[in-house]
């Protein structure tokens, strides 16, 4: 993700001298961007995990990102172009994809917290069937019948 944000600070220094990009035809819309920036987001970060599981499993992040939002890699340069350019705008998208990942984020955390106590509720009933298991076979030896030899 900090390879995503250093790219967008870059951008926007890029766009400094160079004047106000004129509106594209196909302007992507600012709601659409932001998904489309979150998935970015997403999929940069996974890439930096583990890019071979991506790969092996035929993930193009790049394809991906263009057929789901049916866009080319042009319309989406000439939008993130047309939206860098205002840094409030820009701004404003950036923070609600950041807030989009922190939703997210705690939603997993949650589900990660809800599936580990599941499954120490489940180990803590097998250790507990074992214990009554295996009190079943022990006798206790006061109860057990004494042989009597023949003498």
């Amino acid at each position: 993700m900090k390879y995503v944000i250093c790219f967008l600070v870059c951008l926007f220094l890029a766009c400094k001298g160079v004047e106000r990009p004129k509106k594209p035809d196909n302007l992507i819309a600012k709601e659409k961007m932001a998904d489309i920036l979150f998935d970015v987001f997403i999929l940069n970060s996974a890439k930096g995990i583990n890019k071979r599981v991506l790969e092996t499993n035929g993930i193009m992040p790049e394809k991906f990102i263009f057929e789901k939002y049916n866009i080319d890699s042009a319309q989406f340069a000439n939008s993130n172009d047309f939206y860098a350019y205002d840094v409030k705008t820009y701004e404003a998208i950036i923070n609600s994809v950041l807030e989009r990942i922190e939703r997210e984020k705690k939603i997993y955390e949650q589900l990660d917290k809800e599936e580990a106590k599941e499954r120490q509720r489940k180990a803590d009933s097998i250790r507990e069937a074992r214990k009554e298991n295996d009190s079943l076979f022990k006798i206790d030896k006061s109860k057990r019948p004494q042989l009597i030899e023949n003498q």
